[in-house]
């Protein structure tokens, strides 16, 4: 079982509801440590502009390259669902940051302090293994996120694509999300 994030494009209005869920969720105090972010994408000119959004939680890649560079195993990957947890006694502290320099999503965070260690999204795994759908998910006010097992959610969703518009996929990686993209005529 592989479990997803899936991330509607057309319907997200770049609010960031779901950062700020986040952040309270999980106490993280205000300042540099995101574990979603919301970007915003503009291309085009007058009178062909072209505007949409792309969320960036960790996206508990197929593949986790933070996980194979970690010189400490503080990093790991769940069989039973597939999500990637962090041991952050274990983790050296951002003096290492390895896992940061690897991942293509910068989704490692550290926080200011001098003796950081790794946080990120964990998929609000407490609330999940209660059954409970990631905060984000719940706090989304336009129904732009959903998280599930990637073939329940392809059932749901029937126009699944592996990208979205200034999303970049590493196949090395194999992130865990699936889109619905809003298209730029470009």
């Amino acid at each position: 079982m592989q479990t997803v994030f899936y991330f509607d494009q057309t319907r997200c209005i770049g609010c960031s509801t779901c950062a700020v869920a986040c952040k309270d969720w999980h106490d993280i105090p205000a300042g540099p440590v995101h574990w979603i972010r919301v970007s915003k994408i503009e291309r085009g000119k007058f009178p062909r502009v072209f505007r949409t959004f792309l969320v960036s939680p960790c996206y508990h890649c197929a593949n986790p390259v933070c996980a194979l560079v970690c010189p400490a195993d503080a990093i790991t990957k769940r069989k039973e669902d597939g999500i990637v947890v962090v041991d952050r006694e274990a983790c050296l502290g951002s003096s290492c940051g390895l896992c940061l320099e690897e991942c293509p999503y910068r989704s490692p965070q550290f926080g200011p302090e001098n003796d950081a260690t790794l946080q990120k999204c964990d998929f609000c795994l407490e609330r999940w293994l209660e059954g409970k759908k990631p905060v984000c998910v719940m706090a989304c006010p336009v129904e732009a996120l959903d998280a599930g097992d990637l073939e329940e959610l392809k059932q749901k969703y029937a126009d699944l694509k592996e990208e979205a518009t200034g999303f970049i996929s590493p196949v090395k990686t194999k992130p865990s999300i699936v889109f619905r993209s809003k298209p730029w005529g470009g």
